[in-house]
Parts: C-alpha cells; sequence; structure tokens
C-alpha cells in the first residue's frame, strides 16, 4: 500500500515539474528567449541568450525550454557556429556552478542564485578558447572581455525583469526597476524581426513605438520618458540609429506620459507632437524621425489593450495624485514643461546639426579617397570602351557607383549595367557572339577594377574612426541629454513634496491675499539659497496687485522678495528673493580689417535660480566658421542652462558637439555666473583670455592654461569660485584686445596697468576706453576681432 502511495507521489511530482514547465507564465519566457537569441551585437552568437539563460537560473525559471528554444534561435541566425558557441557556454557555466558554489538567497524577490560572476567566467572562458584557437590581436583580446563583461551587465539587467514577464497578469506591484528592465528586454526581443516589413512598415518599429505607448499611457511622465529613453538607445545600439532617433524616443515618451491624463488620444498625440517637433528643429521636417503612419498603427494596437490592463509601481501605489487638481496650476506647469521642451529642443538641434555635418563631411572625403584609387587602377585600362565613363569622376555614374558600394561593399555585372542604363549610358551588342565576348571582357575588366579600388580605398576611411569617435560622443551626449530630462520629469514631483515644508507661511500669504481680493489656486514655495516661489492666479493681476503680493510675501517671509519677470509665464507668477547686489554692464566690439562677421559672440541672460550668466566665446580664426563656432557654443550654453542641464554636462556636450563638426573648428569660452543674492562669482574657462578684477587701484588676474573648446575629447575646463565685493568691476575680453598690444612680452599686463590708471566706474566707458586703446595698438589696422564685456557690482543699501 505504501508502495503504490509512492509510486503515486513520484508520477504527481512529474506531472507538477511538467505542468510547470508549461506553464502559460514561464511559455512567455520561452518565447521571449527565442526572440532575443535572434538579436545580437555583431559576436559569432546572441549574447542576450546567454544572459537570459543566467537570469532564468537565477530567478528559478524552468530552463530546459529556455535552452531549446535558443539553441534554435541561434541556429536561425548564426547557423551551427552559434548555436554550438551557445551551447557551450551554457555547458561551462553549468561547470562552473558545480565547481564554485552560489550563494543561495530564497528571500531575494528576484537574483534567488547569485550568479553573476560564473556568467561572466563562462563565457570568457569561451572567448578565450576561441581565440586561442584562431590566433588573435590585442584588440581581440579587449573584445573578448568586453563581450563578457556586455553579458554581465544584461544579466543584471534580465534578472530583475523577468518577474515581469511572469507575473504582469497577476496584478502585483512592481519597482521602476524591474518595469523599465521588462521594457528593455522587449525592446530587444522585437528587434529579431529585423528589418521584417508588412505592408511597406517596419514591425520591430512599431511594436517599440506601441511598448512606449503603453507605459507612457499607464504611468505617466516619468516611466514614459525612461522607456522612450531606454528603448532609443536599445534601437540605436543594436540597429545603429543616428542619435537624433534616440532623442526623438526619448522626447515623445515625455509628452506621451504628461498627456496621459487625456487617454489614449492624449498619448499618441503626445507621442506624434514629439515626433514633429523634433524632426522640425533637426530637419526643418523634411524627413520624418518616426514614420507617422507607423506611429497610426501603434495606436492601432493600443485602442486594442483593454483600458482595464494595470501596471502598478510599488512607489506609486495609492489614490494620491501627484498633482493638486487644479486646471489652471496644471495649464501653468503644462506652458512652463512646453518652454523646457523647447530649450531642450533647441539644444538637441545644435547637437543634431553637428552629426549631420560630420557625416557629410565624412562621405565627401570617402568618396575623394575611392575616387583617387579607382583612377590610379584604371590608367592601365584606357582602351576599355568603359574608360571615358569611368574617368568622369564629377558624373552620375561614378556617384552611384560609391552610394552602391557603401550598401552593398562589392558590386557586380548586373548592378554595373543597371546604373549605366540609369544614367542613360546603354551597353548593346550582346546579340552578336563576338562582341558580345569583347563587351563581357571589357565589363569584367571594371568589374574586378572598382571592387579592388573600393576594398583598398577602404582601409584609408575617415569614415570607422569618425564612427568610433561620434559612437563615443553621442554616449556622452545621451548620457548628459537623459539626465537633463529625467531631472525635468522629476522635478515636478519632487517641488510637491518639498512643500509641505512651508505650509504654514503658504496658508497665511494666501489668506492675506484673499484679504486683498487677490485670488489664488495655489502657491509653491522653495528654497535653494535664496527662496523661489510660484503664484497661481485665477487671472492676470494689474501691477499694483503685483507689488502688494510682493509686500505681503516679504512679510511673511521675513525676507524682501521681488517679482522675477524672466521666469513669469501667463498665469504664473514668479517671485525670488531680491538681489543683494545691483549689477551694471557695459560693452564694446569690433571687427577685423576686412571681415564682414565677428568671430566673436557675446551673451547676456538671467537663468531660472535668478542668477546671471555672462559670456564671451572666440571661435578660432576669423569669419563666418569662426562666428558659426562661437554662437553655437554661446547658443547651446544658454538652452542647456535654461533647460535644467547641469553645467558642467553642458560644457561636456558643447565640446563634443564642436568635434563632430570637423577638427578645425574650437572656440573658447570665457563663462562668468553671478549670484548676486549670494554675493558669489564662478568663473568657468577653456582657453580663454585672463578676467580682470578692478577695485578701486588694486586689479587682480584670473587665468586658465586649458585649451579651446572642442578640441579634445573630455577637454579640461578649469572653474574658479571668488566673492563678490562691492565696487568691483570685472572685464571679460576677447585675444583680439589682449594681443593688440606688442610693446610688453607678457600681454595680459597692458589691460591690468591701463584698469589701475582709469578713473571712472562707469562701464561702458571703461569698455570703450580699452577697445579703443586696442584698436590704436595697431595702428588702425586691426588683425583680430575684439570684444570686451565690463561688469560693475554694488552691495544695495537697506
Amino acid at each position: 500500500m505504501f508502495q503504490n502511495e509512492n509510486v503515486i507521489e513520484k508520477q504527481t511530482n512529474k506531472l507538477n515539474v511538467l505542468a510547470n514547465v508549461f506553464a502559460i507564465k514561464n511559455v512567455v519566457i520561452y518565447i521571449i528567449s527565442f526572440m532575443l537569441s535572434m538579436v545580437g551585437l555583431g559576436g559569432e552568437f546572441s549574447i542576450f541568450s546567454i544572459s537570459m539563460f543566467g537570469a532564468c537560473m537565477a530567478s528559478s525559471v524552468p530552463v530546459l525550454g529556455v535552452v531549446l528554444v535558443s539553441l534554435l534561435g541561434n541556429l536561425i541566425k548564426y547557423g551551427v557556429g552559434g548555436a554550438l558557441g551557445y551551447f557551450l557556454t551554457a555547458l561551462v557555466l553549468v561547470v562552473t556552478l558545480l565547481i564554485i558554489k552560489p550563494i543561495y538567497n530564497e528571500k531575494e524577490r528576484n537574483e534567488k542564485i547569485k550568479i553573476g560572476k560564473h556568467l561572466w567566467i563562462s563565457v570568457l572562458i569561451i572567448q578565450i578558447i576561441k581565440l586561442a584557437m584562431s590566433g588573435f590581436t590585442l584588440y581581440d583580446v579587449l573584445s573578448g572581455i568586453t563581450v563578457s563583461i556586455i553579458g554581465l551587465v544584461f544579466y543584471k539587467i534580465f534578472v530583475n525583469a523577468t518577474i515581469v514577464l511572469q507575473d504582469f497578469w497577476t496584478k502585483r506591484a512592481f519597482t521602476i526597476e524591474e518595469l523599465i528592465g521588462a521594457s528593455l528586454i522587449l525592446a530587444i526581443a522585437v528587434g529579431a524581426f529585423g528589418n521584417l516589413n508588412l505592408f511597406g512598415f517596419n514591425i520591430k518599429n512599431i511594436l517599440s513605438i506601441l511598448i512606449v505607448m503603453v507605459l507612457g499611457w499607464k504611468n505617466g511622465i516619468l516611466v514614459g520618458t525612461t522607456a522612450g529613453v531606454t528603448i532609443g538607445v536599445t534601437l540605436g545600439v543594436i540597429t545603429g540609429s543616428e542619435p537624433i532617433m534616440i532623442a526623438a524616443y526619448s522626447l515623445s515618451g515625455m509628452l506621451a506620459g504628461i498627456l496621459n491624463q487625456f487617454g489614449k488620444i492624449g498619448v499618441v498625440i503626445g507621442f506624434a507632437l514629439g515626433n514633429v517637433l523634433l524632426a522640425y528643429v533637426s530637419n526643418g521636417y523634411t524627413v520624418e524621425l518616426i514614420h507617422f503612419k507607423e506611429i497610426l498603427i501603434a495606436f492601432v494596437g493600443l485602442l486594442a489593450v483593454p483600458n482595464n490592463l494595470s501596471i502598478e509601481l510599488e512607489e506609486f501605489i495609492g489614490n494620491k495624485k501627484l498633482l493638486p487638481i487644479t486646471p489652471d496650476r496644471a495649464l501653468n506647469k503644462s506652458k512652463e514643461v512646453a518652454e523646457n521642451l523647447n530649450h531642450v529642443s533647441q539644444a538637441i538641434q545644435e547637437m543634431a546639426t553637428t552629426y549631420q555635418q560630420a557625416g557629410k563631411d565624412s562621405y565627401d572625403a570617402n568618396k575623394q579617397i575611392f575616387i583617387t584609387e579607382l583612377l590610379s587602377n584604371l590608367e592601365p585600362y584606357q582602351d576599355n570602351m568603359l574608360y571615358e565613363d569611368m574617368a568622369d569622376t564629377e558624373g552620375k555614374i561614378i556617384e552611384q557607383i560609391f552610394a552602391f558600394l557603401l550598401d552593398k561593399q562589392e558590386i557586380d555585372r548586373q548592378a554595373l549595367l543597371e546604373i549605366f542604363a540609369n544614367c542613360n549610358s546603354y551597353i548593346v551588342g550582346f546579340e552578336d557572339k563576338e562582341v558580345s565576348q569583347y563587351l563581357e571582357e571589357n565589363i569584367s575588366q571594371i568589374v574586378r577594377m572598382i571592387n579592388v579600388s573600393y576594398k583598398v580605398a577602404k582601409s584609408d576611411f575617415i569614415w570607422k574612426k569618425r564612427v568610433e569617435e561620434n559612437q563615443k560622443n553621442m554616449g556622452k551626449q545621451l548620457d548628459g541629454v537623459s539626465k537633463a530630462i529625467e531631472k525635468m520629469a522629476k522635478g515636478i514631483e519632487e517641488d510637491i513634496q518639498k512643500e509641505g515644508q512651508y505650509e504654514k507661511q503658504k496658508t497665511e500669504i494666501m489668506e492675506l491675499l484673499k484679504q486683498r481680493n487677490i485670488l489664488v489656486s495655489d502657491i509653491s514655495i522653495k528654497k535653494e539659497g535664496r527662496y523661489l516661489l510660484e503664484v497661481f492666479l485665477n487671472e492676470i493681476l494689474e501691477t499694483a496687485k503685483i507689488e502688494t503680493i510682493e509686500k505681503i510675501v516679504t512679510q511673511v517671509l521675513k525676507e524682501k522678495i521681488v517679482l522675477n519677470e524672466e521666469a513669469t509665464i501667463g498665469k504664473k507668477l514668479s517671485f525670488l528673493s531680491d538681489d543683494r547686489y545691483v549689477m551694471a554692464i557695459g560693452t564694446g566690439e569690433t571687427t577685423k580689417n576686412k571681415s564682414e562677421l565677428s568671430g566673436d559672440a557675446m551673451l547676456n541672460v538671467r537663468l531660472k535660480d535668478g542668477k546671471y550668466l555672462v559670456a564671451i566665446s572666440d571661435g578660432m580664426g576669423t569669419g563666418t566658421k569662426a562666428r558659426q563656432s562661437s554662437t553655437q557654443s554661446l547658443r547651446m550654453l544658454e538652452n542647456l542652462l535654461l533647460s535644467g542641464f547641469d553645467k558642467n554636462i553642458s560644457l561636456d556636450l558643447i565640446n563634443t558637439s564642436l568635434m563632430n563638426q570637423n577638427t578645425e573648428i574650437f572656440a573658447t569660452l570665457d563663462i562668468a555666473i553671478i549670484d548676486l543674492y549670494e554675493g558669489n562669482i564662478e568663473f568657468i574657462k577653456s582657453a580663454a583670455c585672463p578676467t580682470y578684477i578692478k577695485n578701486n587701484k588694486k586689479v587682480q588676474i584670473i587665468k586658465s592654461n586649458s585649451l579651446p573648446t572642442g578640441m579634445l575629447e573630455g577637454n579640461h575646463i578649469q572653474s574658479f569660485d571668488r566673492d563678490i565685493t562691492s565696487g568691483d568691476i570685472l572685464v571679460m575680453c576677447s585675444d583680439g584686445i589682449l594681443d593688440a598690444n606688442i610693446e610688453y612680452k607678457n600681454k595680459e599686463l597692458w589691460i591690468k596697468y591701463m584698469l589701475e590708471d582709469i578713473e571712472t566706474t562707469n562701464t561702458n566707458k571703461i569698455a570703450d576706453l580699452i577697445l579703443n586703446e586696442a584698436i590704436d595698438n595697431t595702428f588702425g589696422n586691426i588683425k583680430d576681432d575684439m570684444s570686451i564685456m565690463v561688469c560693475k557690482f554694488k552691495e544695495k543699501e537697506d
């Protein structure tokens, strides 16, 4: 009897195991694993499939099904070698688990078995064996190590995301890391469709758009933005998309999340708006970034998603709204977000322009390399009947041949004949046997010569070098863009959370305003050194009432508060603590002789936090190119800082953007960020001229020794801090002024001595005196553009 019970129990256990293997939640994992195994990064098998295998082992998912479908996927995509590489790596992973005992933690939510180091070791072992069998270079060794690190990184991502794929329909809540990890898995998985089209529409793109829309629809701005960045970067890495495409997914996901309160219609409008906005700023909307028809098809898919679908985040569960239900405030916040997005878009436009210009320059340079090699190899074939057509390097035939080679890497007889026909140059006579043989010999000679020329020329192409540089720069730029967008996305939530700190003052202000018949819907108060306030009105107020608000807020906060006109939008009034210093600014400039355009650019703008940005940029050389680099630098700096970018990231983005254009465009940056409330100046210099601080007869010199922006990757930009003293006069100038005097070996001294002798404190007069002296020093023959800015500080009287 007991024996029968044991037999029944064993049979039941086998059935339970079998049922678990084919459970719906695990079948989903198998399908995803199969799709991941069809996507790679150019190796001999899909590294993603190994990462998924490790993640399933660590998460106690039945791995037999995962192994089988992954073997099949690698076999289809990479052939027998790919399937063998995957199998051996998985086998080595199992062996390492037997040799090095992993750490078990059943209480862990996701990674129940810690096997990250085992997976890294197994991938590295297979890479080493492969290199040992085939011979290798140092580059091959570094590539093998990189592959193993990539496997580990994606294992860490996947192991925290499998729970979403398994338990999605159980209505449980997930962390944002789990949800974004799952969106990353899906983004990579849809790459299995490659360039597969249905009625001319790319399936991979449609599914990627749908994922971003769904996440933005259900979870709003934060998840929509993060999903857009994640999926955009993933598609960029796997498919080699342009950087502007990544920005398009990021911005579209953000706007979809912002408009999710209007349902599915709002989501698709937001996504389409982000696409249109970036297409406009990057190329004038001459080319769609994300095809509008694909967005519409994805929207149809979104409509098919049940409205009761729930994607809960642990951090945001509950009925409490992130923003109070006040239409006027929401409207004003939307205007503020729109303004921030405008600055982000303008910054991205500048970055996109650099990539487009870099691509055009590389194309023209590589084409010239190919033509030079082609003409050299063509010389022995002057008797060939196609010689004249091939020697016409300005004609359409050469242009089309080069374009074909860039796409296909090699040309054949049929392709060459089609190109000649497209250019109205037809080759006839194949019906005559003798003539036909002569033609075939001539055509074969040219085909062989073209392919040899391209193969040789390709080794000299600057394309690869430029791609490698651009990939590094793209990574830095995207990192900065994503951080700024993330900061913007979190800004509203953080502000709301901090408001409780000043709830008492807020209530008192609203009550006092009500007594004066000034009705407001809400007030936001925060303090970052100085007070920053936002007052949300029910109607536009006259000046007298705005002054009343200033007096009441000053009374309650016990600190003088004034209107910040630069940050006031619509019915949202912005106030801040009054500056403790006043500043007067004077400027002067002139251009080089016989030059219509100055290569210098100046900027003076107030930032949203109340600080002032004063800057001079000197483009290397004179004329249009110099002006282009200097104005672009300052324009990017202004837009980046106004839209929330960290100043260090902003300067790094400017540096990499200038590097992308070509190696001969640089710009100096001389920046002063002036805080008239705290009484402090931060000087930021990149190969800029010295800055002079005059107070009475004493003159201090602040200088740096860094290289111009855009010259070197990771260029070191120096910064200095200095407290303001009442009566300080700050002088910034370009090198055209500094180099004008040839009497002093140390050229910075002549301005110092002149400032010591100047009696006036009028900023415009000081600028004119120094500028005129510089012009006189050149005897009227101005050899370089000259620009000068003078700022005077005075402490306010109580």
